[in-house]
């Protein structure tokens, strides 16, 4: 036919572009599709099978209603032709009519939901998102069996295609925040999406900033007990990592695990996230600023054991931790990289010979050795900051060497205040504290059994704040 042929010029006579003629009924039907991504088997038993046997009238109509036993069928116009043989499907056409069948046999390999290399649990669901958005539907689906579960979708990328997709309950969301969504991913211009990262800064009001805007994880659960706070999520197809909006920084110090132990003892491990943040960013360089500026104040026993250890170095203290913060950060992204044994051989070379020589030969020392290494195992009980947790390091490394302690307290005192300025989609960033919200400190630093909390988080704009809520009346 001559429009296949049309659409086979469009879409360059690519390889993978099949079309299949049939004679029934004195009628030419032909089928076009991009063989590497449909389910030959469903082609051959839903759609070419029924074709071959049936012996009545050929109309699409016919076709649609009687013969084809594909699950989704669509009668689709011109200019619609290109965007669905690009899409995955395959078109269906009637000698003598204009309009074509459109009809989803759709396959791409894709991995089974495993439990997320990010997110391990001790206790509770070990599911994972895939890189297909079909079965990130499907987890959260499973998880939330409510008509009140609205899911959208939308095609971003002039190249890719993407599909993106958000999930809401219509009756918790608030309106104003599905809207903003919304209108932010229609307004995307660009030629692809790959990941949920790159959509990250399309929706964000501040793109340049260092901290994170946006709640990301790669867990069901999580994405459904934030989707029953009222929240909206975000899930691109191609990557396992499902967005929520809004978001506030206090989430990054809770964990899945917290909701499946015991409520003392998550309140206890929160602290200590608490401390592993502030020792991952100001360690280095308040030990820094000690040794240079307020020796003074530290006990005269530990002065004589950094000098014994320290006096014959050829470096400054400063450039010392600096060396060891990039050594250490250089043998870190090495191991990432390498093939797994060669990664190991890489860190043991580097934690032994590098570090235990190099004390040895003098030119570093073990306690700016230890500081930096604890200042990086803190960084992990945080994994979610860890990429903003090492920039700040080295930015209040490079103060406490330079202004000492009273230029990291002001340090503080600044990167605290610019955290309570961020509000995106009307959200504190640092609330339940800031502003304090007494109803949401039940799930803090501290938390409160669940049966306790009986209210949303106020923070979060929603549609009824009572947890206990028939969402299928």
């Amino acid at each position: 036919m001559e429009i296949v042929e049309k659409i086979k010029m469009q879409i360059n006579n690519n390889p993978d572009v099949l079309v299949r003629d049939f004679i029934i009924s004195n009628k030419k039907i032909s089928l076009i599709f991009l063989k590497s991504t449909i389910d030959k088997m469903l082609l051959v038993q839903s759609i070419i099978s029924p074709l071959i046997d049936y012996k009545g009238e050929v109309t699409l109509d016919n076709l649609k209603n009687k013969v084809l036993k594909v699950i989704e069928i669509e009668k689709i116009k011109e200019k619609d032709f290109v965007k669905n043989v690009i899409r995955n499907k395959v078109l269906l056409f009637v000698e003598g009519e204009s309009d074509a069948l459109c009809l989803d046999v759709e396959f791409f390999p894709t991995r089974q939901p495993a439990e997320p290399p990010t997110s391990p649990t001790i206790q509770g669901p070990r599911e994972g998102f895939t890189e297909s958005v079909k079965t990130t539907i499907a987890l959260i689906r499973k998880q939330l069996p409510t008509k009140h579960l609205i899911i959208k979708n939308f095609f971003v990328g002039e190249l890719t295609h993407t599909q993106i997709s958000i999930f809401y309950l219509d009756n918790l969301a608030d309106k104003k925040l599905i809207k903003d969504v919304e209108k932010k991913i229609k307004k995307i211009n660009t030629d692809a999406i790959l990941d949920s990262h790159y959509l990250i800064n399309y929706l964000s009001n501040r793109p340049n900033s260092l901290f994170e805007q946006f709640g990301m994880t790669e867990k069901p659960d999580i994405v459904t007990a934030k989707i029953l706070e009222g929240r909206v999520a975000i899930a691109v197809d191609g990557s396992p990592i499902v967005i929520t909006i809004p978001f506030m920084i206090m989430e990054d110090l809770q964990n899945s695990n917290d909701y499946y132990t015991n409520a003392h003892y998550t309140s206890f491990i929160r602290f200590i996230r608490a401390l592993g943040i502030i020792m991952a960013t100001v360690v280095p360089g308040v030990y820094l600023s000690f040794r240079l500026y307020h020796y003074k104040v530290v006990p005269l026993k530990y002065i004589l054991t950094i000098n014994a250890t320290t006096q014959n170095l050829p470096f400054t203290p400063f450039i010392e931790l600096l060396f060891i913060l990039i050594l250490f950060q250089m043998l870190y992204e090495v191991s990432l990289r390498l093939p797994r044994y060669l990664g190991l051989a890489t860190s043991i070379v580097g934690a032994l010979v590098l570090g235990d020589t190099g004390v040895q030969a003098g030119l570093i020392s073990s306690p700016g050795i230890i500081v930096i290494a604890l200042s990086l195992i803190s960084m992990y009980t945080v994994p979610n900051q860890a990429p903003q947790l090492t920039i700040l390091r080295f930015v209040f490394l490079i103060i406490g060497g330079t202004l000492g302690l009273f230029g990291i307290v002001g340090a503080m005192v600044y990167f605290v205040n610019y955290l309570n300025t961020m509000n995106e989609f009307n959200t504190p960033n640092l609330a339940p504290y800031a502003p304090r919200i007494k109803n949401d400190l039940k799930d803090g630093l501290t938390r409160k059994p669940i049966s306790k909390m009986k209210t949303r988080p106020k923070v979060i704009k929603n549609i009824d704040e009572h947890r206990g809520l028939d969402v299928d009346k």
